[in-house]
């Protein structure tokens, strides 16, 4: 079947390619392209099994826990962004394990980021 092509304005059969067709280039920033590391998902695990495999904001019962020993949707929270500070990305005192509800709360602001360093501080101890 030939269309009228919307780049080059010729017609053609509709799967040929006039090469004036753009291409999508896929951006991937560098906090995605960090996540899929191996050295971000051993580290990951490292601060779970630290952390009991729980979220620590559940295990304290604060901010509206529903079920305080929550290990379900688990993922690692950085308590300073990594667009803040890239060379935290890595360090124990700036990680913590939360679950879904939590860390949504905490990359909104709704639970002080002092708090989480505090808790963090007490899971390294």
């Amino acid at each position: 079947m030939k269309i009228s092509c919307g780049y080059c304005g010729k017609i053609h059969d509709k799967s040929f390619d006039c090469g004036k067709k753009p291409t999508r280039i896929k951006k991937r920033y560098e906090k995605e392209k960090f996540r899929s590391t191996a050295l971000w998902q051993k580290k990951a695990e490292e601060i779970k099994e630290r952390d009991h495999y729980l979220c620590q904001i559940c295990f304290r019962n604060l901010y509206r826990t529903r079920s305080r020993l929550n290990s379900e949707e688990l993922s690692v929270h950085h308590a300073v962004p990594l667009k803040e500070n890239q060379e935290l990305k890595l360090n124990n005192n700036n990680l913590i394990t939360l679950c879904n509800r939590h860390h949504k709360m905490a990359d909104a602001g709704e639970i002080p980021r002092q708090e989480i360093q505090d808790i963090i501080r007490q899971q390294e101890n």
